[in-house]
């Protein structure tokens, strides 16, 4: 049999995200978004049906009857569909070649400034007023969208110094992802998404990488046209993210 290897993410016990190693694989585990029934698992690496079948079996065992996945590419969807998972919600994958930034006509008393760690609460809010309540992210879910990528940027917009969106950006060696944007729905219609969704396409130009890849629900047709009208061109194979009760 191979071992399990924990190292865990955070202090409290069910709150916590654990990175596992089954082999070769590794697997990030946890709540999905501080519920405390619902499991989550995200691959970190490439990954076998095996691999899939033993991260349940380590979520079932810290209390969790229903996991749901992250974001998962159609090679990684077949391992965890051999192992009984259904889809529940598609996204859709879209690529910015950076030969075009865009510019935001906005507001004199609305600019960007580097996220700090006290402005998470506030930027919790905005995440939670701007998402429906599947996609919402908790603390937990900030934390992993900022250090998902070796290098990250998180850059939140304010109006007369009030936090109105944020976004967060992360870079690979040689691709550039759109992480997580979101704009306070009071503040909607002034530029603030297009003016982060720039700072996203110049950060990654400027270490040289060659794309930037966002993903959306497809339901989402707002940030779609945002993505859509500023030079993202979709990607013939989504993501999915994927579900099952984890005695299945």
């Amino acid at each position: 049999m191979v071992p399990i290897v924990i190292h865990v993410i955070g202090t409290r016990r069910r709150a916590a995200l654990k990175v596992i190693t089954v082999g070769h694989e590794r697997y990030r585990i946890g709540p999905w978004r501080g519920a405390d029934d619902v499991g989550y698992v995200a691959p970190l690496s490439s990954i076998t049906a095996y691999g899939v079948d033993r991260a349940c079996a380590k979520l079932q065992t810290l209390g969790y009857d229903h996991v749901i996945t992250a974001a998962l590419s159609v090679v990684e969807q077949r391992h965890f569909i051999a192992r009984g998972f259904q889809r529940r919600e598609g996204l859709h994958l879209l690529r910015h070649d950076l030969s075009d930034i865009p510019d935001a006509d906005i507001a004199p008393s609305i600019s960007s400034r580097r996220g700090r760690k006290r402005d998470r609460t506030r930027v919790l809010e905005i995440d939670g007023a701007a998402f429906e309540p599947f996609w919402r992210l908790d603390e937990n879910g900030l934390e992993e969208a900022i250090n998902a990528t070796p290098a990250s940027r998180f850059r939140v917009a304010t109006e007369d110094d009030a936090i109105v969106g944020y976004a967060v950006s992360g870079r690979t060696r040689n691709t550039g992802y759109l992480q997580r944007l979101a704009v306070d729905p009071a503040c909607q219609g002034a530029g603030i998404g297009t003016m982060l969704l720039a700072d996203c396409l110049r950060w990654s130009r400027r270490a040289r990488t060659s794309s930037v890849l966002v993903n959306t629900q497809e339901r989402n047709e707002g940030a779609y046209r945002l993505y859509r009208n500023h030079g993202f061109e979709p990607l013939p194979d989504g993501l999915a993210v994927l579900e099952r009760f984890a005695s299945s």
